[in-house]
């Protein structure tokens, strides 16, 4: 399944040119908060990353409508991303408060027996629920835009479909870390490569300066060069990633959800005689 959606994904990037316009969108918008980072630090830099959350689940709308309809215009994708954004933004937000409210029922159980949350409570805490929730819920965009779902039948269908093909699903969870990985390191690469010069003084550190070495302190070492460097291969890795993982989801979901009946809960109630009426 995951090969067969990949090669399905590599023909609607190579034949609807308009598939990369929210990874573009995506791409400006991750420079911009490496751009403000630079000149007014982490603070302001953090506000408008929880600004570029928000805008995103409008791109990944538009990328999914215009993976949906046969000949998708510009005005389509806006339109099918306006109609979208909330009942994706929705599920977005419910998942969160979940994920937030175990954390908060977990440190508030361990400060009432005195037991500070420490390093390795907060490890097991990140694998033991944000990472299975994550892997649980991970389509409900899909079953949203590709399904018509709502909130809760979108993280319904999800769910169904992860469990029903598990060894399925962890494999094309595999491939898209190894595709994130692979694009990641070249881009990686090219921008060390660039910069060579500049990075040159860090390979004289010693052990305990390399573990106390920070963003902070790279900013200034690159200087205006790197900079803009650093921009350009974060605008191009963004703006091919964002497409590329997207679609290749999409493709996959549309697979897999043809394979995984939805599970249909019947109401109603038995007689005096055994016999099922349905309301």
């Amino acid at each position: 399944m995951s090969l067969a959606a990949l090669r399905e994904t590599i023909d609607l990037l190579t034949t609807r040119p308009l598939l990369w316009l929210p990874g573009l969108a995506c791409g400006l918008l991750a420079a911009l908060i490496w751009i403000v980072f630079y000149v007014s630090g982490a603070f302001f830099a953090g506000r408008l990353l929880f600004f570029f959350l928000l805008v995103a689940i409008f791109f990944v709308a538009a990328t999914y409508v215009s993976i949906r309809d046969e000949k998708p215009t510009v005005a389509d994708m806006a339109r099918g991303a306006k109609d979208y954004y909330f009942r994706l933004l929705t599920p977005t937000l419910v998942i969160a408060f979940g994920i937030v409210l175990v954390f908060v029922l977990v440190i508030l159980t361990l400060a009432m027996f005195g037991t500070q949350p420490d390093y390795g409570i907060l490890t097991f805490l990140t694998f033991g629920i944000v990472l299975p929730t994550v892997m649980l819920t991970y389509f409900y965009d899909c079953a949203v835009v590709l399904e018509e779902r709502k909130v809760f039948e979108s993280l319904q269908r999800s769910m169904e479909i992860v469990t029903a093909n598990l060894f399925s699903i962890l494999l094309f969870y595999i491939s898209c870390f190894i595709i994130f990985c692979v694009t990641g390191f070249a881009f990686f690469v090219a921008w060390t490569a660039a910069l060579a010069d500049r990075l040159e003084p860090i390979t004289h550190y010693n052990d305990t300066q390399l573990a106390a070495f920070t963003i902070d302190q790279l900013v200034p070492l690159i200087g205006y060069e790197g900079f803009i460097v650093t921009a350009v291969c974060i605008f191009a890795a963004v703006a091919i990633l964002v497409p590329l993982l997207l679609t290749y989801k999409a493709c996959y979901f549309k697979i897999v959800a043809g394979t995984t009946v939805p599970i249909q809960q019947m109401i109603g109630e038995y007689d005096s005689k055994g016999r099922w009426y349905k309301y």
